[in-house]
């Protein structure tokens, strides 16, 4: 099945942009993605709503999370 965005060839991304606001950097759960632009994501959450929680807002300017999962 493909999405509607995919069918329209519109460019986007699937995975979910996770916004580090005390960091000041935003990175995608889609390991291909590269573009960590809002636009492009239907999905997106600040870093404090996972779980897990962050460690941007501990260490400000040292971004120890590259990859979300």
């Amino acid at each position: 099945m493909e999405c509607a965005s995919c069918g329209a060839g519109i460019d986007h991304c699937h995975g979910t942009l996770v916004v580090h606001p005390e960091g000041g950097f935003a990175e995608c759960t889609e390991p291909a993605c590269g573009d960590g632009d809002r636009v492009r994501h239907a999905l997106i959450v600040d870093c404090q709503a996972l779980g897990r929680g962050c460690g941007c807002a501990a260490e400000p300017g040292k971004p120890w999370l590259r990859q979300a999962s």
